[in-house]
């Protein structure tokens, strides 16, 4: 599954590159394994953060111009994002989608799937309309989720207010929303409270709008915080609504959807901000401001513009959640989990969960719910599921509603957003268009994501696939890298910490960045370092290096097997086949900088500073050493730089195909080296580890001698070993003896200068 970027952030930082390359290296992993990986890109064009885009840029709102210019501007704009994301981005990054898949969130396609999944979700009474206090942002004026409200951290003002009970005696209030007085319907005290016992069955009035309200007891009454006593307000927040229902109190409505007071008297009008401060001053005036108190708190804010979420009573469309926590925490225990503790997350946000899904929004560009309502009956109207995908304010209902009459008023409203991302396997598998094909591929196999929309994006898809299908919808979810700053930042435009990919990919190689993504490892956050590019630059420079030397000493290569290998050989294939296994095992469980690490350790040590030294004098002395000698070091050459090469294909593929095509292609009869085999074991003989081991570390402590000594590597010297070196040695010690440049004894280990 590919993550849609929203066409609407206009650019993708480091982040974004990192996140799409870390899966689209698995994606080459695993066809290199043999796998038939079905690959469709897609764009995230739909809904309010498209239209937020259009806004900025054009410096227009939705209220300032018609549905379906707004609408056709959205797609205009969004068109010329993807493009430039396609080319300068994805294509730049060597990202190998199926290009001839792709889709986008606000596409026909799917738009059917999105409403097919609303009229499937009512016929199973899944789905239904309610007029509720719904979450409501007042800055983009439409109800929210649950999951698209995020932990605000303020300082506000906790203010003790008097109010008059009907026997002329007063009591205190703590709130930090006096804004909220002409709503107030009721107030509370804990039942065991004994300071308040007395007030229970009594009324107060409430102070400026002089209505009566009755004083109750609940349990859920923080006898801690301010005085003890508790207003409740149409909806001053979800405790409000909670005791408004189970006390089944009036409903006084004093705020609009644009965040403004009405029935409030002379306060109507004034946003909230405003109505606060002079409610706080007429408070003052009356002497019912007792006093007031800092206080930290954390409020719920709209995700995308952080203005702090109020509640008010519209009629919504909502998908059934609450009903099936266990059934979903339960569907989620079948899905493997990389890294596995991001479960732990998603089982502590379903368990959390107070809301069912609120799935329709008061926005413009977005997919429109399919329904109309009978004028004259107010009955909801449903299309057949054979006309879909349809814009109910632009066709109407094919039959005359049951009551007789023609007369239908459209639904206004799009779905959420993730009303359609949450059907992401079945667009991007083709549900409704191709149902056998769908029927191979779905669950599908991996879903890659970010941490941070789990709550989001990936309950959402395990709700729908478990309400549709009764499965999952994915057998692996991994969790992407996210990218911080050199200050431990998450990096966003909004920071002004970006740096944009595009700016990237014109300073350094697109296998250097893709090599530093490869040090990524799913789930762990990864900084931001400029010198990491440089290392991956020092990588394939050493990599075409040592491949330019490799192949020039294959170039006469009869491409068999001799009838013996030297130890030296033997010990780098086993080196190569320890490799191999664990990087396999590493890649099928998404642990790419694991991997990557192992690679480059091998690369750099074993095989450039080690053997491909060792190697030498066999190489350009076949007379002195003989045929076989170079046979056997020109077979192993071979197969361990053309292994390599295959481990690191899914990270550089550039290199290594150049590589690959200048010699490997036409000795290997497979036009590229990404649709090659992966590597397997090629043998493993540990006593020959053992040996090529000691004789590394025999050269290691030469070469350490030889620099204090700052002599040539070249110096010849004279090299005793320790006893029981000499049979173990024995096979390897032409080896040795040349690599070192040394006359070999046996006693106790001693280095001397010649």
């Amino acid at each position: 599954m590919f993550p849609p970027p929203y066409a609407s952030a206009g650019h993708l930082h480091v982040g974004h590159a990192l996140h799409y390359t870390q899966f689209e290296i698995i994606a080459r992993f695993r066809r290199m394994n043999n796998f038939n990986v079905y690959f469709a890109p897609c764009f995230d064009n739909n809904g309010l953060p498209t239209e937020k885009y259009v806004e900025e840029k054009l410096k227009i709102t939705k209220n300032t111009i018609s549905r379906s210019e707004f609408r056709k501007l959205c797609l205009k704009e969004s068109k010329e994002v993807e493009e430039a994301y396609a080319d300068r981005v994805f294509r730049a990054l060597g990202h190998s989608y199926d290009w001839s898949l792709l889709y986008t969130t606000i596409g026909q396609k799917a738009q059917k799937v999105a409403q097919m999944s609303f009229l499937d979700l009512i016929e199973k009474g899944d789905c239904y309309r309610a007029e509720e206090p719904t979450i409501w942002c007042t800055y983009h004026q439409t109800a929210l989720a649950q999951a698209e409200v995020q932990d605000l951290k303020r300082t506000t003002k906790i203010n003790e207010i008097l109010f008059d009970l009907e026997d002329g005696k007063k009591i205190t209030i703590a709130t930090t929303r006096p804004e909220f007085l002409s709503a107030c319907v009721g107030i509370f005290v804990h039942p065991d409270d004994k300071r308040y016992k007395n007030l229970v069955g009594k009324k107060a009035i409430v102070p400026l709008f002089n209505q009566k309200v009755p004083i109750m007891k609940d349990e859920k009454v923080d006898r801690e915080f301010g005085t003890g006593i508790v207003m409740i307000c149409t909806f001053g927040d979800t405790t409000d609504i909670e005791w408004w229902k189970k006390h089944k109190l009036p409903l006084k409505v004093c705020l609009t959807e644009q965040g403004k007071l009405r029935n409030a008297g002379k306060y109507n009008g004034l946003n909230i901000e405003e109505a606060r401060e002079e409610i706080l001053q007429d408070l003052k005036k009356e002497n019912r401001l007792k006093s007031q108190l800092d206080l930290e708190q954390t409020v719920g804010s709209c995700w995308r513009c952080s203005t702090p979420v109020e509640f008010i009573v519209t009629p919504q469309w909502f998908i059934k959640t609450l009903k099936y926590k266990k059934q979903l925490i339960e569907q989620a225990k079948k899905i493997k989990w990389y890294p596995e503790f991001y479960l732990v997350r998603y089982n502590d946000w379903v368990k959390n969960l107070a809301w069912d899904w609120c799935i329709s929004r008061q926005r413009f560009f977005g997919v429109p719910i399919p329904v109309w309502y009978c004028k004259k009956c107010k009955k909801i109207i449903l299309p057949d599921k054979k006309e879909l995908p349809i814009d109910p304010t632009s066709q109407q209902p094919k039959k005359k509603c049951k009551c007789g009459s023609s007369e239908f008023i459209p639904d206004q409203d799009v779905f959420d957003t993730w009303m359609t991302s949450s059907m992401s396997p079945q667009i991007a598998t083709r549900w409704l268009e191709k149902p056998q094909s769908f029927k191979k591929m779905f669950p599908m196999s991996l879903r890659p994501q970010a941490h941070d929309i789990i709550r989001t994006w990936a309950f959402y898809t395990i709700l729908k696939s478990y309400l549709h299908f009764k499965q999952i919808p994915w057998k692996d979810i991994a969790l992407g890298t996210f990218v911080l700053d050199s200050k431990g930042r998450g990096m966003h435009k909004s920071k002004g910490n970006a740096i944009w990919t595009e700016d990237l990919l014109e300073k350094f190689n697109v296998d250097v960045i893709r090599y530093w993504v490869g040090t990524a490892t799913f789930g762990e956050d990864l900084p931001f370092q400029e010198k990491d590019l440089v290392t991956g630059t020092k990588f394939q420079t050493k990599l075409w290096n040592a491949s330019k030397f490799a192949l020039m000493h294959l170039e006469n290569y009869p491409l068999e097997k001799p009838k013996k290998l030297e130890e030296i050989d033997l010990w780098i294939l086993t080196k190569l086949s320890h490799l191999i296994k664990k990087s396999t095992d590493l890649m099928m469980h998404y642990k790419i900088g694991d991997s990557t690490k192992l690679i480059d350790n091998f690369f750099w040590h074993d095989f450039c500073d080690n053997y491909l030294e060792i190697i030498k004098d066999r190489l350009y002395n076949p007379d002195k050493r003989g045929k076989e000698a170079k046979l056997s070091a020109q077979y192993t050459l071979y197969h361990v730089l053309l292994n390599t090469l295959k481990l690191m294909a899914p990270i550089m593929p550039h290199i290594t195909e150049e590589i690959y095509q200048s010699y490997y292609a036409k000795k290997e009869n497979k036009k590229s080296i990404h649709i090659s085999a992966w590597p397997k074991e090629i043998i493993v003989d540990k006593n020959a580890e053992k040996i090529g081991d000691r004789f590394v570390e025999i050269v290691k402590q030469v070469r350490k001698f030889k620099a204090e000594k700052n002599v040539s590597l070249k110096k010849e010297i004279k090299l005793t070993l320790d006893i029981e070196d000499k049979l173990l040695l024995k096979t390897a010690l032409e080896d040795l003896k040349a690599t070192l440049h040394a006359e070999i004894s046996f006693n106790r280990f001693k280095i001397e200068l010649t």
